[in-house]
């Protein structure tokens, strides 16, 4: 019979545990001899790729006799894609109020000082580059505006003088386009103050740098909240009788394209006095019974009166867009200027391009020479599809709810806002309005149908036709 040999560990004894090998500290080994260690070895650092050659594509030049300014909203694409990512460039650093509980109020504001920093970078880039008209991120002061976290901006004083003095010496002009929850005309008496304070907030920071007149700040009509009468009652007495006057001073009014036209904002501009902003992107969308042509006479018969530089905003529609939710979000370019467009204006290019968009304008119409390094290809293949946040139904419903009941909402939706740690938020163009918005339609199933068909003009617009077809 065999003899089976059985280990103590198979009757229970637990093995010993092998002994850890401590590896020595560089500082205690010594050299192959014995003798002393030499220095520790340095850790490689990671070689950066190099700048890639950009296949610029030729344009289709055109005529025109436009000689005024061109201009981008908030975010340079150059500068913020720069590699490393310790050397981008961008001014929408923001947070969330659980990281102002976390971090303090403090960190909150060095994030200010960071954006001023960077704005005085991107201003002398645009001068270098021929750009003299720039719209500053609302998030250059996370949640300054807010009820309970908000702070003012004369601890950054002096950085913010600095920046202002610069623009002011190139004479480039900046601006501010507060979002869309800066709603003036609200039924709720907080959401009304909040618009006052975000107002506040930005006059403020256009106070500081000392930027004069030109230093507008361009809100919306707002909601409907189904009386748009009552709605524009409630706008105009918020301006009136809320407003310090050197805030109204500053603050102008933009036709959009889902509740107020052109045509219904300017009988209150010019009994306010205070400047329309005609957006000719908008004004294809939610078309007015009066042409163009006559309302930016109208319009800027108010501008001449306040003795401030005129100013007007230009976007297209994404390729391949129908439905109205779909042609509403921005191209990344624009490829023709507006027939009805005055040779002197100040032209606000909203695109997803942002300075690429102004250059593409400058090489299609001859308007200023364009540094060859600095330009960028378009995207060969666009979408009506954006890369901005999607919020549906339920999402949308839930952020409007914030909106009745505090202004925090506003403080995560610029043009290229981003957290402190560079992670984008998202693009105020691309939020499904008609779930915001949801006042501006007097039923879900109406708001339904005109995404649908948005062909649609109300009763009598003579100008249908001409939206008809600039859909095919």
């Amino acid at each position: 019979m065999p003899t089976i040999l059985i280990s103590v560990f198979q009757l229970g004894e637990k093995r010993p545990k092998p002994r850890k090998r401590v590896k020595k500290s560089k500082e205690v080994q010594g050299g192959e001899d014995g003798g002393e260690a030499g220095p520790p070895k340095k850790r490689r650092k990671r070689q950066l790729k190099p700048e890639p050659e950009y296949i610029i594509s030729d344009v289709e030049r055109k005529e025109s006799t436009f000689k005024g300014r061109l201009g981008y909203a908030c975010l340079n694409t150059v500068l913020r894609n720069k590699r490393p990512a310790s050397e981008s460039v961008f001014c929408s650093r923001t947070c969330r109020i659980d990281s102002i509980n976390k971090n303090g109020l403090d960190w909150v504001k060095d994030l200010g000082r960071q954006n001023v920093r960077d704005l005085i970078t991107m201003i002398q880039w645009n001068e270098d580059n021929g750009i003299q008209f720039l719209r500053l991120s609302s998030e250059m002061f996370p949640f300054a505006s807010h009820e309970k976290h908000g702070y003012s901006l004369e601890y950054c004083a002096d950085l913010l003088k600095e920046a202002g003095d610069l623009a002011k010496r190139y004479g480039h002009r900046l601006t501010t386009h507060p979002g869309q929850f800066t709603q003036l005309g609200s039924p709720r008496d907080a959401v009304r103050g909040a618009a006052v304070r975000e107002l506040n907030y930005h006059c403020q920071m256009l106070d500081l740098m000392g930027v004069g007149v030109d230093g507008v700040m361009v809100v919306h009509g707002g909601g409907t909240y189904g009386d748009k009468t009552a709605a524009l009652d409630r706008l105009k007495q918020t301006v009136t009788e809320q407003l310090l006057p050197h805030v109204r001073a500053r603050l102008v009014l933009e036709n959009d394209e889902m509740c107020y036209n052109a045509e219904e904002l300017l009988p209150l501009c010019e009994e306010l006095d205070v400047p329309l902003v005609f957006d000719y992107h908008h004004d294809m969308l939610n078309p007015s019974s009066i042409p163009p042509s006559e309302i930016i006479t109208r319009a800027d018969a108010i501008w001449k009166r306040r003795r401030i530089r005129p100013k007007q905003h230009i976007s297209e529609p994404r390729p391949g867009a129908v439905t109205l939710m779909e042609r509403r979000a921005h191209a990344d370019r624009c490829e023709t200027l507006p027939v009805d467009l005055p040779d002197d204006m100040d032209l606000m290019v909203e695109a997803k391009d942002k300075e690429q968009a102004v250059f593409h304008l400058y090489r299609i119409y001859g308007l200023a020479p364009v540094i060859h390094a600095n330009l960028r290809p378009s995207d060969p293949n666009p979408s009506k599809e954006t890369k901005g946040r999607k919020s549906n139904k339920r999402t949308a419903q839930s952020m409007a709810a914030q909106l009745n009941d505090s202004n925090e909402i506003s403080n995560l939706q610029d043009n290229g806002d981003e957290l402190a740690d560079g992670t984008p938020v998202g693009d105020s163009s691309d939020i499904d309005v008609s779930g915001l918005l949801a006042n501006c339609a007097t039923s879900a199933s109406q708001s339904q149908a005109q995404a649908q068909d948005p062909i649609e003009s109300p009763p009598g617009n003579r100008r249908s036709k001409r939206v008809r077809n600039n859909r095919s």
